[in-house]
């Protein structure tokens, strides 16, 4: 079974998957946040997905941050139109940071890193990554 991972936006958000052996993350797509529950709904009736993590953006010290305020609504909402699947918050401090490192660093063109989209996706398949990281341990 797969593991989802969303990282949400007011305007995109990001998704990737793991694949059914949960033994390596891809990021999947960036959506339009309007069309993210819909688009979710029709995922999990195809494929079997375990769980559903969420970024939750936390402050330096740890604390949610600002933004958190939207995210619980969005999954509460989640929750009750897929309400057979586990969803649990994961920590994605810094994750758009590190998903334009990653571009950097695997030859991406400058132009391209400006694409938020592109971002938003890796940062879900940092999520997940770290989120597969944590549980292995």
């Amino acid at each position: 079974m797969r593991l989802l991972a969303i990282d949400y936006g007011l305007k995109r958000t990001g998704i990737a998957a793991t694949d059914p052996l949960q033994l390596t993350a891809q990021p999947l797509l960036t959506i339009e946040t309007e069309e993210c529950i819909s688009w979710l709904k029709d995922y999990v009736k195809k494929e079997e997905v375990e769980k559903i993590i969420v970024g939750m953006p936390r402050q330096t010290n740890g604390e949610p941050s600002a933004s958190a305020q939207y995210i619980k609504p969005f999954v509460e909402q989640l929750q009750t139109e897929i309400s057979d699947i586990p969803i649990c918050y994961f920590d994605e401090r810094f994750t758009s940071v590190l998903a334009h490192k990653a571009m950097i660093d695997s030859g991406i063109k400058k132009k391209s890193r400006q694409d938020k989209a592109l971002v938003d996706k890796i940062a879900a398949c940092i999520i997940l990554e770290d989120y597969m990281n944590s549980v292995r341990k």
